[in-house]
């Protein structure tokens, strides 16, 4: 758990066991196909590192070097583990300013108790309901334990964090068996996804400790007067179910938009439009190269991204669709979109390399306007630096 002040914010153990209870079952597989399963994908994250490395130029004309962060084989709950253990790092200044606005003495720690309990239930449905559905991630901001290794953190100035790659084998081989593709060209395409995201991150050092930044500037804007948040959330449900409500001349229609949209500042919208264009860059370079090296690498990569495609939009069913909504899920599925439609119409125009520019320093990363009009992109980073 995290304990702060005696008083439990967050019951992390209870999250964990609340996913695990609620978890959907993995496909069927005998003890002899995991193993195969497992050693495949490990051979497949290994030579996408090369195929990566290659389509993308990161590391420009020099030998690139191996990314030294691990390659985790886990079930699901291995994958809600790992983001428990994210969610603590990340959200340590919050739950400390909470732990401030706390009544004190007996009843204030009564308070904390109990509220902790709800939260470890709400955040532990939460992750039952991702943990089915994660192929794989680079997960960046836990720390290395017994249990789940980090990669190593280099000494000096600019050296990348650890990190570590996740690759959710139960939901790789549903997900295969769904579409009814090749399992081995399926699971090398995933990897090429995924490897990416361990290229980005391990190729431009800063890019971790600016995404963190912007992630503690949000919450840092957190509202912590309870009246204020209970408003929001009364907004949100009226929202939802057709009450409808003020709303400022430049919002978007409250179709499609999720509950926590309802529970931000004007700040954290800059914020968040900020993380929105950055997640829509790197998911959408993912989905560029694993498309891009796929044709030389995974024969049946034209089916695959048809098939994958389809299952993207269309969700699971009634309730799938509905969880996509209030919990954000649609928006990223069009950061997906977009974030390619931007980095191939720029690659496009200025090449690989010219496109590689966009890491050069937070200032070179498209704005969420940006990204849906990528020739303003150009424009500002390329021909003003260029005159």
């Amino acid at each position: 758990m995290t304990s702060i002040g005696g008083a439990d914010m967050v019951d992390w153990n209870l999250a964990v066991a609340t996913a695990q209870r609620l978890m959907r079952p993995g496909p069927e597989v005998s003890g002899d196909e995991a193993r195969e399963i497992v050693a495949e994908l490990r051979k497949h994250a290994r030579s996408s590192e090369e195929h990566v490395h290659a389509f993308t130029r990161m590391y420009g004309d020099a030998v690139s070097p191996p990314n030294g962060t691990p390659v985790l084989i886990v079930d699901r709950v291995g994958w809600v583990k790992a983001n428990v253990a994210g969610f603590r790092e990340i959200l340590k200044p919050l739950l400390g300013k909470m732990q401030d606005r706390r009544p004190g003495g007996l009843g204030g720690m009564a308070l904390g108790t109990v509220g902790g309990k709800v939260t470890g239930v709400e955040v532990g449905m939460l992750l039952s309901f991702l943990a089915s559905r994660v192929l794989g991630q680079y997960e960046t901001f836990a720390p290395a334990t017994r249990e789940l290794p980090a990669g190593p953190v280099v000494p000096g100035p600019g050296a990348p964090r650890a990190g570590r790659l996740l690759l959710v084998a139960p939901n790789i081989v549903h997900v295969e068996r769904e579409l009814d593709v090749d399992p081995h060209d399926f699971r090398l395409w995933v990897c090429l996804h995924e490897e990416t995201h361990r290229t980005q991150f391990t190729a431009v050092p800063w890019l971790r400790d600016h995404i963190e930044g912007e992630i503690q500037s949000f919450l840092g804007e957190t509202e912590m007067d309870a009246s204020t948040v209970i408003e929001r959330i009364r907004e949100a449900a009226q929202s939802f179910a057709g009450g409808g409500g003020a709303k400022d001349a430049d919002d978007e229609p409250d179709e499609g938009r999720s509950i926590v949209d309802f529970v931000q500042t004007p700040v954290q919208r800059e914020i968040l439009a900020r993380l929105t264009a950055v997640m829509s860059l790197l998911e959408g370079h993912a989905d560029y190269v694993m498309d891009g090296v796929g044709p030389d690498v995974v024969p049946s990569v034209a089916e695959i991204r048809e098939k994958f495609q389809q299952r993207r939009a269309s969700g699971a069913g009634r309730l799938d669709q509905v969880l996509r909504k209030v919990l954000g899920l649609d928006a990223k599925l069009r950061q997906y979109k977009d974030g390619e439609r931007f980095v191939r119409t720029v690659v496009d125009e200025v090449g690989m390399d010219g496109f590689n520019r966009v890491w050069t320093s937070p200032n070179t990363l498209p704005t969420k306007a940006e990204i849906a009009k990528p020739a303003d992109w150009v424009a500002r980073v390329h021909r003003r630096s260029d005159s």
